[in-house]
């Protein structure tokens, strides 16, 4: 079992920056696939990207692309969100998991490991 703890959220306003951390601890060699998504109030869990363990490829939600970009340390067990010209529409809880399964994944149901949240508000 993985267990993740998301941190990095906060209050911005429109035009701003945060850069979101997870770190994964217990059985991490099992982890193939990585990624983020979000939950504004009353929407379900969207995708937001997500990257493999292994390689470079990375896929992002069309909502966020050339905005946000995916990164990973392996040697750290950490996965990184960098948000950029962040939006109100950006506002939510986002959620970091893993997957045993492989390749680079947008869907929440092939993830098995997902931590407990970070709140994200981006003001106007």
């Amino acid at each position: 079992q993985v267990q993740l703890v998301e941190s990095g959220g906060g209050s911005v306003q429109t035009g701003g920056s945060l850069k979101l951390s997870c770190v994964a601890s217990g059985r991490t060699t099992s982890t193939q696939a990585m990624g983020w998504f979000r939950q504004a109030p009353e929407n379900e869990r969207e995708f937001v990207a997500a990257t493999a363990r292994i390689g470079s490829d990375t896929l992002y939600a069309e909502a966020v692309q050339g905005r946000f970009r995916i990164s990973k340390d392996n040697a750290k067990n950490a996965l990184y969100l960098q948000m950029d010209n962040l939006k109100p529409e950006d506002t939510a809880v986002y959620y970091c998991a893993t997957s045993t399964m492989s390749g680079v994944l947008s869907s929440p149901y092939r993830y098995e490991s997902w931590g407990q949240g970070t709140q994200v508000t981006v003001s106007s």
